[in-house]
């Protein structure tokens, strides 16, 4: 089994730039905070930033109490999953701890948006022309099969090819909330991959591709096996959008590409509704920084 990631081997660079440019990458939410406003002495002048994610920093607005506090709003932020800009100005005092005398403005900068985590199992016609589409988009795309040379020569490093000759062991290991896309050589393994991921019940879309006579066979197996058929009916197969019509290899991706994208946006929309309604409980001074 292997794990191609790009930056395997590699941690956060202490460069903001680079760091930033990492853990968008990987789909690691972060924020980016920034002095924009300096007056009288401060440890560090106007433009300079660090990126802060749940676990790292990268990089330095002074150090001190200053960038302590900043942390920790940027985590608040983070915990939230605001996606508004906020100001922040600092007296440089005694109630920072700092000695300096000066005052700074901060920008706080949520970056990037949620990303969706879709795991693409099956390395053929379909699945080279699908995977590609998908790394253009704000997705975190895992490809997966047992064939390794299966897999293009070169591949987008937004993509993180996965070769295990036990692709179930990969739903396994999967978060809750991912999409999955079974597209594989194999009609038992596309069974078996279709019972673990109607097992957990916890993803966001799980497309099969194949016929409605294909469905029907998968269905009886699957119920056989115990799967219930309210799980049964949030399966896709046949996948991917009735109005793209086609059956090359590329037109079956865009038709499901199309599907994931169109389910994507519904989601973060119903948590985006669902993170304001919440806010609009909050009281004033706390929905403030929500």
């Amino acid at each position: 089994m292997s794990h191609d990631d790009p930056l395997q081997g590699h941690g956060a660079s202490h460069d903001w730039l680079s760091a930033l440019g990492e853990w968008q990458r990987l789909g690691r939410p972060c924020v980016l905070v920034t002095i924009i406003e300096e007056r009288g002495s401060t440890p560090r002048n106007a433009g300079s930033k660090m990126v802060v994610s749940a676990e790292q920093c990268a990089d330095t607005i002074g150090g001190g109490h200053l960038e302590f506090k900043a942390m920790q709003i940027a985590r608040e932020m983070l915990a939230s999953q605001t996606r508004e800009t906020r100001l922040e100005r600092f007296s440089l005092g005694a109630s920072l701890g700092q000695c300096c005398g000066g005052a700074t403005l901060l920008l706080f900068e949520p970056m990037g948006r949620p990303q969706a985590r879709i795991a693409v199992f099956g390395a053929g016609h379909v699945g080279r022309a699908l995977v590609p589409l998908l790394a253009g988009l704000p997705c975190r795309v895992s490809w997966i099969d047992a064939r390794a040379d299966e897999f293009p020569t070169h591949l987008d490093p937004r993509i993180e090819r996965i070769v295990n000759d036990d692709l179930v062991e990969e739903v396994e290991r999967l978060p809750a909330g991912s999409y999955y896309i079974v597209m594989t050589h194999d009609h038992a393994l596309d069974l078996a991959l279709s019972a673990a991921i109607l097992a957990r019940d916890d993803f966001a879309y799980f497309g099969l591709i194949g016929s409605k006579t294909k469905r029907m066979k998968f269905e009886h197996r699957l119920r056989e096996r115990g799967v219930a058929a309210d799980s049964l009916a949030r399966m896709r197969c046949p996948l991917g959008l009735p109005q793209v019509k086609g059956k090359l290899p590329l037109e079956i991706a865009v038709s499901i590409a199309g599907e994931v994208i169109a389910t994507y946006n519904a989601t973060f929309a119903e948590r985006q509704a669902q993170h304001d309604g919440i806010s609009r409980l909050l009281p004033a001074s706390r929905r403030a920084h929500s």
